[in-house]
């Protein structure tokens, strides 16, 4: 949802590249402009189960529009059948906005233990991601992005609703973990 012009913003500037040459060539395009997805939430089911902590850049309480990507699947779907004249750009959502600590609590309630969250500071963000493998051009890109993230971008007031709850997605996500029981 955050596509936007600038340079080192990570996914967001790149995004708003694509829709720009979406937009520009002859033929019709729908763009989803998808919510933060609950998946990015996957890698951290194995720190989560074995140490009850989720870690994250953003802030606890920090309530953002989340997504399953299911529910982005048959947006996707609907708009490949609808007529051409309703093509567009069209904001997609869950059907709630979500923090880490509602995210923590859907582990919680998931594993049936306490989940924390633990809240990486700002200043050790470039860090944290070359720690995972991003070059250092990349690290600031990302970190760029989560910045503008966690700074509050206006989002859309009437997006496209799914019906995936975050719960729902968390649950399904420890179930098949192979460590969570």
């Amino acid at each position: 949802m955050g596509a936007q012009p600038g340079e080192e913003c990570g996914d967001l500037n790149v995004l708003y590249e694509l829709e720009l040459g979406l937009r520009n060539q002859p033929i019709p395009a729908s763009i989803i402009r998808a919510a933060y997805f609950y998946s990015n939430w996957d890698a951290m089911v194995g720190s989560v189960t074995k140490d009850g902590v989720l870690s994250t850049m953003l802030p606890a309480d920090l309530k953002l529009p989340m997504v399953a990507p299911e529910d982005l699947g048959k947006v996707a779907a609907q708009l490949l059948q609808a007529p051409v004249e309703q093509i567009g750009t069209y904001p997609v959502e869950g059907p709630n906005r979500y923090s880490p600590n509602d995210v923590a609590a859907a582990f919680a309630g998931a594993l049936g233990r306490t989940v924390r969250v633990d809240v990486i500071p700002r200043e050790s963000w470039q860090d944290a991601f070359r720690g995972f493998g991003f070059s250092d051009a990349a690290a600031r890109s990302y970190a760029r992005m989560t910045a503008l993230t966690a700074d509050g971008p206006e989002y859309p007031e009437n997006p496209i609703r799914g019906s995936i709850s975050l719960q729902t997605y968390i649950s399904k996500l420890v179930l098949a973990h192979p460590d969570a029981s």
